[in-house]
């Protein structure tokens, strides 16, 4: 029997999450972003928070759209600074928000070694910066690597083109971003998703996330953003 509830509304999706709570957020800017779900987090009102995310929002809307509304604590993304990123400007220029940087290729594996279990691991990227400081160090075959640690999420919330009863997930192309290390590195998974239909209509070989890493899913109408973050 499938763990996974299929529910109606997003802000049932979203019920729960807790003040001080980590939540890894999908999305390579606007593709793949959870936007619905994100504002159902607003709606909510869990506040304290450190979102992981590739970035610190574009425009107005989705996380930029959390940011200005004061829930967030920490941001910890590669990217944090672009020409749409002027919420996240004034917030950390003003002392509000605290930030971690993160490589995007590391933020991608401590996340899926999250999932897989994995204690942690040496990687040479980043050595010599100032990412690098006060990390334990060890050479490698004459190269230095830093030990990096999991990045675990107490909630994940991600956007998948469809599910199916069951929870198994279908991404739409680059939308697939950091869905699927999302997913497994989180203790409760929240996915939005176009449509969803009856398990066994999903074609085995095209399932990226299965759906045991799946808690909650819920449909939402596709919706279009523009760069500037208009709707």
């Amino acid at each position: 029997m499938s763990r996974t509830e299929i529910l109606e509304s997003v802000d049932e999706a979203v019920r729960g999450i807790e003040d001080g709570s980590t939540v890894l957020v999908g999305g390579f800017g606007f593709a793949g972003m959870p936007f619905d779900l994100i504002d159902g987090l607003i709606r909510q009102g869990a506040k304290d928070l450190t979102i992981v995310s590739n970035n610190a929002g574009n425009g107005d809307v989705g996380l930029a759209a959390l940011l200005k509304a004061g829930r967030v604590r920490k941001v910890v993304c590669s990217f944090p600074r672009q020409s749409d990123s002027h919420v996240f400007d004034e917030l950390y220029r003003a002392g509000k928000i605290d930030l971690e940087i993160v490589p995007q290729g590391n933020l991608a594996e401590r996340m899926r070694a999250a999932g897989a279990g994995i204690g942690a691991f040496y990687c040479p990227t980043a050595v010599g910066t100032p990412l690098a400081e006060g990390k334990e160090t060890r050479t490698i075959d004459g190269r230095v690597h830093i030990l990096e640690y999991p990045i675990k999420g107490d909630v994940a919330l991600i956007r998948a083109h469809r599910a199916d009863t069951l929870g198994n997930l279908v991404y739409r192309k680059t939308a697939r971003n950091f869905g699927p290390v999302m997913a497994a590195a989180a203790t409760t998974t929240l996915v939005q998703v176009g449509e969803v239909v009856p398990a066994g209509d999903l074609d085995p070989e095209a399932v990226v996330t299965p759906g045991i890493y799946v808690d909650r899913v819920v449909r939402v109408e596709e919706r279009h953003y523009t760069v500037q973050g208009a709707r």
